[in-house]
């Protein structure tokens, strides 16, 4: 009978420090645990594969808008309508002419069709970002209202919705006051073969108007965009109402509608 409960006693020690044992390994596991960041792959017509890291630690907002676009296929068929060599190349609007972002269904997959923005996750707007505007870096691109109204800062901050933007070179310019959130890892020679198609000014530029030279002849076309996130659910971002810059200027200078 003795030799019995010693037995008993010695399985019970044994299972509980294996217990033990699991729920330290838990811990040391959770503990240490880093997740794989979402590698984006995008593939050119044309031109080849660009692939890009994402930091959902510095930029979650907008990390968490370009996966749910991307994985939507909001961004398949669009063109890189903005191209400045030695500077930036910039997609992600629908219409492929720059004047649209995307919408609320595009972003939930729903039908709905109120356009939204998001927040500016950069120091300008009181979001520490620590990344550099260096070669290969991956931005939200923005609108900019100060030049009508410079009362119109956070307007501008927090006009990002889809379209984004590839450095060619370094600019510290941007450092600050756009978001960027990830960095090309694989196919920077693809993307300094974008920046080196033909570009010439909008149809319908007055001759002689100060204008930026940077819409492609023929605007490269993005086949695909898809994020591997490795089984992490990053959600969708805080919406915001975009501005409405038309019904601001008809009240700013009086006009009538």
């Amino acid at each position: 009978m003795k030799n019995v409960k010693n037995l008993i006693w010695i399985v019970a020690l044994i299972a509980i420090v294996v217990l033990i044992g699991v729920v330290a390994y838990g811990y040391l596991k959770k503990a240490t645990f880093k997740a794989q960041n979402p590698i984006v792959t995008m593939e050119v017509e044309n031109f080849g594969t660009i692939k890009m890291e994402l930091y959902p630690d510095i930029a979650p907002e907008t990390v968490s808008n370009f996966i749910a676009l991307a994985n939507n296929g909001f961004y398949d068929g669009t063109k890189f309508h903005r191209i400045v060599k030695d500077f930036m190349i910039q997609t992600g609007s629908k219409n492929g002419d720059g004047t649209t972002g995307a919408t609320l269904g595009d972003l939930k997959g729903t039908e709905e069709t109120n356009s939204y923005t998001i927040k500016g996750e950069f120091l300008a707007n009181g979001v520490t970002n620590t990344l550099k505007f260096e070669e290969g870096i991956l931005a939200m691109a923005r609108a900019d209202y100060t030049a009508y109204a410079p009362s119109l800062t956070s307007e501008s901050y927090n006009s990002g919705c889809s379209q984004f933007f590839i450095m060619t070179k370094e600019n510290s310019y941007l450092n600050g006051y756009y978001t960027p959130f990830g960095k090309v890892i694989e196919g920077l020679d693809v993307v300094h073969k974008l920046e080196e198609v033909e570009v010439t000014v909008p149809e319908g530029t007055e001759e002689g108007a100060n204008v930026e030279v940077s819409t492609p002849v023929n605007p490269p076309v993005v086949t695909s965009i898809k994020v591997e996130t490795y089984g992490i659910d990053y959600g969708l971002p805080e919406t915001l109402t975009p501005f409405d810059y038309m019904s601001w200027m008809y009240s700013h200078y009086n006009i009538q509608q």
